[in-house]
């Protein structure tokens, strides 16, 4: 059965002046793919076997091709937008058509130049799109533990549940919205540290390390910050947390634990509207 979104061996039984007809067996006569004069290999004969990707052309036929696409079907990959329509958006995939990203199947505003993380599927009429909505795609099995620490991509955000990331491109994992201090868009890729492991497998993870190792990340970004405002911070630890995320991309309580371990090294001194470098 020749499937489209795949690659896959298949014979020649045809030869035409504008390519070959290709089929599962050479006596076929029922079925039969075109592969394009352009893209058969030089000195093609009928019965010969090409390797090729099948999915359908700009009027809705099955083609072949020899031509290698960035994802097959239920595969993953980052595609850049090329041109955004009233259907939707459509995908530099490799291949002469691009691939369609339908606005129902997208989980934010999108960008011409931007690449995201989508998903190949076949659409109830039988057509390979593009999809974002990857949640229920992204496979439970990853090979993460606890503490581990991870490189993902950032396909979905929720105001409810926080930020939906799928760990090497193919692994099910969430930011809590706690963990999230600053903005962070779709496409993006994010290193964090696995701070569980959910019994179905998905993981959840934190953009920060524990506690005691953060610390002296925060107390050398923030000690950074002061410099950059000429020694003298605008705000101190009474600060509103607003205030502090905006300015820091830390929750409060992170940020009194750093300035904590600041004054303990005589870096640091807090005066009644700031907190000035000693």
């Amino acid at each position: 059965m020749i499937e489209i979104g795949k690659k896959q061996k298949l014979i020649v039984v045809k030869l035409v002046d504008f390519g070959v007809y290709l089929n599962e067996t050479p006596d076929a006569r029922e079925g039969n793919v075109l592969l394009p004069r352009k893209q058969v290999p030089k000195g093609t004969g009928r019965g010969d076997e090409i390797e090729v990707f099948i999915y359908r052309d700009s009027s809705d036929r099955l083609i072949a091709t020899v031509n290698e696409p960035m994802l097959t079907l239920g595969e993953f990959a980052m595609l850049k937008v090329k041109q955004i329509t009233k259907i939707g958006a459509f995908l530099d995939w490799g291949l002469e058509k691009d691939l369609l990203l339908p606005y129902k199947e997208q989980t934010g505003k999108l960008r011409e130049g931007n690449s995201y993380l989508v998903c190949l599927y076949e659409d109830k009429s039988h057509r390979l799109c593009a999809t974002m909505k990857l949640y229920h795609r992204l496979s439970l099995s990853s090979p993460y533990q606890e503490g581990d620490h991870v490189e993902g991509i950032v396909y979905e955000n929720s105001d409810s549940y926080g930020t939906y990331v799928a760990v090497d491109g193919r692994y099910s994992a969430r930011i809590a919205k706690k963990e999230i201090h600053r903005p962070i868009r779709i496409g993006e890729t994010v290193k964090a540290r696995v701070v569980k492991v959910l019994e179905d497998g998905k993981l959840e993870l934190s953009l920060f390390e524990k506690a005691y190792v953060q610390m002296d990340v925060d107390a050398a970004m923030i000690m950074d910050v002061i410099e950059s405002y000429d020694g003298e911070l605008p705000f101190n630890d009474k600060a509103a947390p607003e205030v502090i995320e905006e300015e820091l991309h830390i929750s409060k309580a992170a940020f009194k634990r750093a300035v904590g371990r600041l004054l303990k090294q005589r870096r640091i001194e807090i005066t009644a509207d700031g907190i000035k470098k000693v």
